[in-house]
């Protein structure tokens, strides 16, 4: 039986600071599994809400479009007034319609004058929405109190709305002509959670381009 020399015994044990080494490199490795694991979930939350964000987007082209393009010509049935508040377009955008689902309730009766606007969220605060405000054709009341509103789009920094005159082949700030339509919509909208505006064309009667 051998007896094994105590410095050699010594020798196999890890000492102190290479634990407390091993240790702080864990400690490290498992901060940047942290770090990376983070980022992605937060690119990925972001990702889906800018994803959200821009099919609601689509939604609004596409709901804008089919109004749009089913407005008869020669009623008046289009207007349109160039507005800005604070150095940030606000342009409304209105026409007639019947009642009918997306806009009105299909159980209401005559006609309305729908507005696309911008109106704050709330009395006191600075986040704008842009909705529909609705009436009835017949009400002469100059107040909007009797309006109901529909919001569509939340968190609109600003809206810019033109028509295309082929008559001049310019773009006009509004459009007040009652007998005929303008040959294109531009709506451009500057959002808050994008750098970038969002452009929509509309071509109305399904006019080709």
């Amino acid at each position: 039986m051998s007896i094994v020399p105590a410095k050699s015994r010594n020798a196999r044990a890890f000492t102190l600071l290479e634990i407390m080494l091993a240790v702080g490199i864990l400690a490290m490795m498992a901060m940047a599994i942290y770090r990376f694991v983070q980022s992605n979930v937060t690119a990925l939350r972001l990702s889906a809400e800018t994803t959200a964000a821009d099919a609601q987007y689509d939604a609004f082209r596409e709901f804008l479009t089919a109004q749009l393009q089913s407005l008869p010509g020669g009623s008046g049935a289009l207007g349109g007034d160039t507005l800005k508040v604070n150095d940030r377009s606000r342009d409304e955008l209105r026409w007639t319609t019947s009642a009918g689902p997306g806009v009105l309730t299909r159980y209401a009766g005559g006609d309305y004058i729908v507005t696309l606007r911008l109106l704050p969220e709330s009395e006191k605060s600075d986040v704008l929405d842009l909705g529909l405000s609705r009436k009835q054709k017949t009400d002469s009341a100059l107040s909007e109190i009797q309006d109901s509103w529909v919001p569509l789009l939340q968190n609109v920094r600003g809206i810019q709305i033109r028509y295309f005159d082929p008559r001049v082949n310019v773009w006009l700030p509004r459009w007040s002509d009652t007998i005929t339509l303008p040959r294109l919509v531009r709506v451009v909208i500057e959002r808050n959670d994008s750098t970038a505006p969002w452009e929509a064309i509309i071509a109305l009667g399904r006019t080709p381009l």
